[in-house]
């Protein structure tokens, strides 16, 4: 097996870290403090995982050695042939731990995100559909603790949704939830269909990291900004002013509307959010298309045109095609219980890294607000 990376720029940032920690007024600073507490932290798991994984490798030597040794007798070699199973395999996940610990972050994976769900073939179903994907999502989102912020959303007929947007404010909640991005096919019987035959659907999901004014530059000149007078829910609610805002992006032909707030200025912020984060995935995506196809062998691009999943409900399984990977209980699914597949497709991500990474250097990648 090949030998891990140098470990010594690692150790000496714990050591940086370790005497900023030790200073009088180092708590001072409650969030500098949690921040460097944190790398610390992770830091020190790093460095204590790479010596346990130079003990084990140490130990299967010495157990390798020992099995092939002819004066021991044949239970002293079974005993070390058993052995050097175990160790091996220990070593092995020690390996894939400290290799994963040493990456670099992505650069958008801290980000807050926006989503963007939208009905597509299968008119009424597939809006109704579209709805109950809105909820797991955010259902999931309750579990993890993030905060949801509705944007703009189009009801159907019967209660269902033909689009939505909402911005989900939170730790990580990119480097979660991108994998979400593409067609999720439905499989079911709809409420609409009264000779019980199964129906088939998709819905189109966009997951957007959050764009910062700092990230995309745009000129006023690039817009193109429209009001309207936003249609209410009736009665004393009816919106009697001119707030819905629409924005369309010239260079690109990006178009962005939002009317949830009754504020002008409100929807025009939003709009202007989404927008941003558009233009910032649109970079990303435009920087990354000379990988895409080894992207796409590996699991997926996650481009909107992609059916990445399918949720058949007669046999009350989900199955995302990029990775093989297939969970029951759609029920529970559905109300937002997806952690087990963002963490089969989180791993499937790491898995290709490494799988890139093996046999190159390895740099230790400081957070980007010096703390120290």
């Amino acid at each position: 097996m090949d030998a891990l990376p140098d470990i010594s720029p690692f150790q000496r940032r714990l050591e940086e870290l370790d005497a900023q920690m030790a200073e009088p007024t180092f708590y001072g600073n409650p969030r500098r403090a949690a921040d460097v507490t944190r790398e610390q932290q992770k830091l020190r798991r790093l460095v204590d995982e790479h010596r346990a994984h130079e003990q084990v490798e140490r130990e299967l030597r010495d157990a390798s050695a020992l099995a092939r040794e002819t004066s021991g007798g044949a239970d002293l070699r079974a005993l070390a042939a058993a052995e050097v199973g175990a160790l091996e395999r220990r070593a092995g996940e020690l390996r894939e731990g400290v290799l994963l610990a040493m990456m670099p972050p992505e650069p958008s994976d801290s980000r807050n995100t926006v989503m963007e769900i939208r009905a597509g073939t299968g008119g009424e179903e597939a809006a109704l559909f579209a709805a109950e994907l809105s909820r797991c999502y955010q259902k999931y989102a309750d579990t993890q603790g993030w905060k949801v912020e509705p944007m703009s959303s189009s009801p159907s007929e019967r209660g269902g949704l033909r689009e939505v947007a909402f911005l989900i404010v939170g730790t990580d909640v990119y480097k979660r939830l991108k994998w979400e991005s593409g067609v999720h096919r439905v499989q079911r019987v709809p409420v609409t269909e009264a000779s019980g035959r199964i129906h088939t659907s998709t819905v189109t999901v966009a997951v957007l990291p959050e764009a910062e004014e700092v990230d995309i530059l745009i000129k006023p000149e690039e817009l193109e900004i429209t009001v309207c007078r936003a249609s209410g829910p009736g009665g004393q609610g009816v919106n009697t002013t001119d707030s819905a805002v629409q924005i369309l992006h010239k260079p690109t032909g990006l178009i962005v509307q939002c009317a949830d707030e009754r504020s002008q200025l409100k929807n025009k912020a939003r709009a202007m959010t989404v927008l941003r984060s558009r233009l910032l995935k649109l970079k990303e995506d435009e920087e990354k298309a000379k990988y895409a196809a080894e992207r796409r062998n590996q699991i997926g691009s996650g481009d909107r045109s992609e059916r990445i999943r399918t949720y058949n409900f007669p046999q009350n399984r989900l199955t995302d095609h990029r990775i093989g990977f297939t969970l029951h209980g759609l029920p529970q699914i559905m109300e937002g219980a997806i952690g087990p597949l963002i963490d089969a497709l989180q791993k499937a991500h790491y898995q290709e890294r490494l799988a890139a990474l093996e046999g190159r250097s390895y740099e230790l990648v400081r957070p980007s607000a010096e703390l120290g």
